[in-house]
C-alpha cells in the first residue's frame, strides 16, 4: 500500500494558483494582440490617430487669426485710404482685394470674404478737418474664430494708420507704466504646442475605449466567447487580458507619437519627465479600458457601441479642461467632471509636459486616477460577469 502524497503547503498552493492566473492572463492578452494585428482597419486607425490626426490638430486648425480674407471698398481713393489698404498683409490677413460698393452683399453672401472694410468718399478730407468720419466694417460672423479676433485687429490697424497720418510720423507716446510681458511655458504663444499634446490626450482616451470595446464585441460576434467559457479561465482573467493588451498598444503608440510626431516633426519641447507621464497614462488607461468593456457589455453590436462612444467622448473631451479651462465652467459641471478620469489625466498631462512638474505636484491626480480606475474596473467586472453568465 503506497503512502498518500504529502499535501503541499498552503503558501505554495496559493503561489501556484496565482502563477496560473498570471499565465492565463498573459496568454489571453497575447491572443488579443494577435487578433488586433489581423484587424487591418483598427491598425490603420491607430496609426492615423497618433500621426496624421495629431499633426493636423497642431498645424491646420490654428486658434489665432491666420490668413483671413479681407476686401476693401475704397470710395475715397486718397493717400490715407491707400495707407489703410496696404496695412493688411500676411500672415494674419490675405492680401486685400479691391471691390466696389455694389459687390459687398454678393461677396458676403457667398462667403468669399470674412471682412469687408468700406472707406467712404471724402474720408481723408474729413479726417484732416477734424470731423471724425466713420469707417464701415462688415464681418461674416459665421466664421466665429476669425470674426471675434479679426474685428479687433482691423480696428487697431485702421486707427493706427489714421493716427500716424495725422501726426506725420510713425511712433507712439511713452506710456507712464511699462508692462513687462513674460509668457511662461510657451514663449512664442505657438498654438501647435498646445494643440498637439491635447490631441494626443484625446486620442489616448478614445482609442483605449474603442479597442477594448471592439475586442469584446468582436469575440461576441464571432462566437469565440463561448469557446472561452469552456476553458479553465475566469471572467476576471478574460477582462484583465483585454485591459493589459489594449493598454499596452495605446501606451506604446503614445510613446512613439510623443517622440516622432510631437518632438520630432512638430518640434514641441517637453519640459517634464516622459517616464512619469507614461506612468500617469497607464493609470488613465486602466480606467478607460475598463470603461470600454463596460460600454461593450451594454451594446449588442458595433453600431450601438459607436453611438455610446459619441455620447461619452464629447463630454469627456469638452469638459475635462483640455479645450476650455474648468474654472470658466459652471460649478456643477466642475464638481461632476471630477468623477471623469479625463479631468485628472488632462491636469497631470499639462503639469508634466508643459510645466515640468514632478510627482510632488501631480500626486493628487495620480491618486484620483487610481481610485476612479479601481471603481470602474469593479463596476465593469460585475457587469462583465453578468453578461458572461447570461451567455453560458
Amino acid at each position: 500500500m503506497t503512502p498518500p502524497s504529502p499535501t503541499p503547503p498552503p503558501q505554495r498552493g496559493r503561489f501556484a494558483a496565482f502563477a496560473r492566473h498570471l499565465a492565463h492572463i498573459y496568454r489571453l492578452g497575447v491572443k488579443e494582440l494577435w487578433s488586433l494585428r489581423r484587424d487591418k482597419t483598427m491598425v490603420v486607425l491607430i496609426v492615423y490617430v497618433f500621426t496624421v490626426s495629431i499633426y493636423i490638430a497642431a498645424t491646420a486648425m490654428p486658434d489665432t487669426l491666420h490668413r483671413a480674407t479681407i476686401a476693401i471698398v475704397d470710395e475715397d481713393d486718397s493717400a490715407l485710404s491707400a495707407r489703410i489698404t496696404t496695412s493688411f498683409y500676411p500672415p494674419r490677413f490675405m492680401t486685400p482685394a479691391r471691390i466696389t460698393l455694389a459687390e459687398i452683399d454678393p461677396c458676403m453672401d457667398s462667403g468669399r470674404y470674412t471682412f469687408v472694410l468700406d472707406i467712404p468718399p471724402g474720408f481723408q478730407r474729413d479726417v484732416l478737418a477734424g470731423r471724425a468720419p466713420q469707417l464701415q466694417l462688415n464681418v461674416d460672423a459665421t466664421r466665429m474664430s476669425q470674426a471675434f479676433a479679426g474685428s479687433g485687429y482691423v480696428q487697431q490697424i485702421a486707427l493706427a494708420e489714421v493716427s500716424e497720418f495725422i501726426e506725420r510720423h510713425r511712433g507712439s507716446s511713452v506710456p507712464p507704466v511699462e508692462l513687462a510681458l513674460r509668457a511662461r511655458f510657451n514663449p512664442g504663444l505657438d498654438p501647435a504646442w498646445f494643440g498637439s499634446l491635447m490631441e494626443m490626450v484625446t486620442s489616448i482616451t478614445m482609442l483605449s475605449i474603442i479597442l477594448t470595446g471592439a475586442a469584446l464585441i468582436r469575440e461576441r460576434e464571432h462566437g469565440t466567447v463561448e469557446h472561452l467559457l469552456v476553458m479553465p479561465v475566469t471572467p476576471g482573467e478574460i477582462m484583465l487580458s483585454k485591459v493589459w493588451a489594449m493598454a499596452l498598444v495605446v501606451l506604446s503608440a503614445a510613446g512613439v507619437s510623443l517622440g516622432l510626431v510631437i518632438q520630432g516633426a512638430l518640434h514641441v519641447p517637453i519640459e517634464g519627465s516622459i517616464a512619469l507621464f507614461l506612468v500617469g497614462t497607464a493609470l488613465h488607461l486602466f480606467a478607460t479600458t475598463s470603461m470600454g468593456i463596460f460600454m461593450a457589455t451594454l451594446a449588442r453590436n458595433m453600431p450601438q457601441f459607436g453611438l455610446l462612444l459619441i455620447l461619452t467622448m464629447i463630454p469627456l473631451q469638452q469638459l475635462s479642461g483640455g479645450v476650455t479651462p474648468r474654472e470658466s465652467m459652471p460649478e456643477f459641471v466642475q464638481y461632476l467632471m471630477l468623477l471623469a478620469p479625463t479631468t485628472h489625466y488632462t491636469e497631470l498631462s499639462q503639469a508634466i509636459l508643459y510645466r515640468g512638474a514632478g510627482i510632488e505636484v501631480v500626486w493628487r491626480p495620480f491618486l484620483a486616477l487610481a481610485v476612479i480606475g479601481g471603481l470602474l474596473f469593479a463596476l465593469s467586472m460585475a457587469r462583465f460577469r453578468k453578461t458572461i453568465t447570461q451567455m453560458a
